[in-house]
């Protein structure tokens, strides 16, 4: 696991542009200002490059790298054509399958279950149909939350680009694998419940 992932705070920023495909985030330490991930959709074929541009958006497959500014690869999210339900697959820096998530059926505020490696659920990513609000939670304890920060009036009315703040909570050892789950998630979060 790359060490980037010890870290309990990150600030999401979606990628504006003019007729965009692919999806293009960057990753910052809030307290610092410092771009620490790049997270890039460079595997895109000609049809799925324009279904992006149709209502079939939200159901085209997608492969979102995370890599650090120098290039070093530190997870990956998958996920085929999706017709009904998601499942999405995180790869880790050796493109090995880690886990994933899968789309609950029947939830107002959208929720996935976040699996493991042999797919044992570790915890639910459950969100609020009111707002941009998403916590991760097993039981009675919160392992993170997702939540959305405001862009100004501007990039809100003219663009569907978001940014949003990741904590994960202090008791998540920073060497828990969870860690990779979590931070693939909020690329799912925004890729197939917020687009």
């Amino acid at each position: 696991m790359h060490p980037i992932l010890s870290r309990n705070l990150y600030l999401v920023k979606e990628k504006v542009g003019m007729f965009k495909a692919s999806n293009s985030y960057d990753i910052f330490d809030p307290e610092t200002g410092e771009e620490i991930i790049h997270c890039r959709e460079e595997r895109l074929g000609l049809v799925t490059k324009l279904l992006r541009f149709s209502d079939w958006k939200t159901l085209t497959p997608f492969h979102v790298e995370l890599k650090t500014p120098s290039g070093e690869p530190i997870l990956s999210v998958k996920r085929g054509v999706s017709i009904f339900l998601s499942t999405v697959n995180v790869l880790d820096e050796d493109e090995e399958r880690i886990g994933g998530f899968k789309q609950k059926l029947f939830s107002l505020g959208g929720a996935f279950r976040v699996l493991g490696a042999d797919d044992q659920e570790l915890c639910l990513l459950k969100g609020k149909w009111t707002s941009w609000d998403f916590r991760f939670v097993s039981g009675g304890t919160e392992f993170a939350s997702v939540q959305k920060k405001w862009a100004g009036l501007g990039r809100e009315l003219f663009t569907s680009a978001d940014n949003y703040v990741l904590q994960i909570s202090d008791e998540v050892p920073p060497d828990n694998p969870i860690r990779q789950l979590i931070l693939g998630a909020v690329m799912c979060i925004d890729m197939v419940m917020k687009e």
